[in-house]
């Protein structure tokens, strides 16, 4: 831990990594759920599906474990942080929203409520996003 404080670009890299990390999800998250909303209905789901919901994986793995690094360096500050406990809220929102999406067959059933599914999530994404921000401003 001694090297993220204590370094002048150790943290910052960090964040970066941290901000890759969610571009990965996010972005791969959305690419899949335009197929829900209508867009390039002419690829297979199940193989979109495939593909991005990987790199969505992948990309959540990075952002998890370099936010856990991030954390631990300022672990009592984040924990006071009304922003930071909206966060890590919105984040278990994010988590049942898809759990119950794929609890119910989500990627096989291409219907209204697989699109409230992916609608919830987009925006609920976006607020952890906000609220990711606002951590250094609160």
């Amino acid at each position: 831990m001694q090297a993220l404080t204590q370094s002048a670009w150790a943290y910052p890299a960090l964040e970066v990594v941290h901000l890759l990390g969610i571009a990965l999800l996010l972005g791969n998250l959305l690419g899949l759920e335009l197929r829900f909303w209508g867009a390039v209905r002419e690829l297979p789901l199940a193989a979109l599906a495939r593909l991005n919901l990987s790199l969505a994986v992948l990309g959540f793995s990075i952002a998890a474990a370099s936010g856990l690094l991030m954390f631990a360096t300022q672990a009592l500050s984040l924990i006071a942080n009304p922003a930071f406990l909206w966060k890590m809220g919105l984040l278990t929102l994010a988590g049942c929203n898809a759990a119950a999406f794929h609890a119910r067959g989500g990627l096989a059933r291409d219907d209204t409520l697989a699109r409230v599914h992916t609608g919830f999530s987009v925006l609920v994404w976006l607020s952890v996003l906000t609220a990711g921000r606002w951590i250094a401003y609160v």
